[in-house]
């Protein structure tokens, strides 16, 4: 048996009927659709789910559920796919200049997917327990947002003190320039 003598089983395919070939041809004329109304036109078809006019049953069932619209914008990243990088930083623009994910990407979690052989640090990338477990395990680290953010936190605590001493002095001020 060859490429070129292989052919379908006989009797499986049958020629499509010719419509509109006359009256002998028992499908002329009106080539099987009846006299006039929408489904005797061209294009005349209905869309999956009307209902004539009646509300449809995707509109009467309620909605459940919700999309996140921080899931547009992050991404997953196995460990396999870190260990192919060069970089030891990685950070999420490092992942959007090795094309690992996409360009509107800002958020990455690295999940344990593989494994890794070298130390690397991630720096603003979200690692799962278990990825985390496996990065510090070759020698790496895990810097998440959170770390960075009680870093600043006594800065910014800081700075409402200091506003709120310099608005008690300014009122110090206008009520002595009020007196004399």
């Amino acid at each position: 048996m060859r490429l070129n003598e292989l052919k379908p089983a006989a009797g499986s395919k049958r020629n499509a009927r010719r419509v509109g070939r006359g009256i002998g041809s028992g499908k002329g004329k009106t080539c099987g659709r009846g006299h006039k109304g929408q489904k005797s036109r061209s294009g005349g078809r209905i869309r999956a789910g009307f209902e004539g006019g009646q509300q449809p049953l995707q509109l009467r069932l309620p909605k459940y559920g919700f999309n996140s619209r921080l899931a547009r914008v992050t991404a997953e990243v196995t460990l396999s796919e870190l260990d192919k990088l060069e970089a030891t930083e990685i950070t999420v623009d490092v992942l959007r200049d090795a094309n690992v994910v996409n360009r509107g990407t800002l958020r990455a979690k690295v999940m344990l997917s593989g494994s890794i052989s070298r130390a690397v640090t991630l720096k603003g990338v979200r690692a799962t327990k278990g990825a985390r477990a496996a990065i510090e395990a070759a020698g790496g680290s895990v810097l998440d947002d959170d770390d960075a953010s009680v870093a600043a936190a006594p800065a910014a605590d800081e700075a409402p003190a200091a506003s709120a001493e310099s608005a008690a002095s300014e009122t110090e001020n206008e009520n002595e320039d009020g007196e004399s």
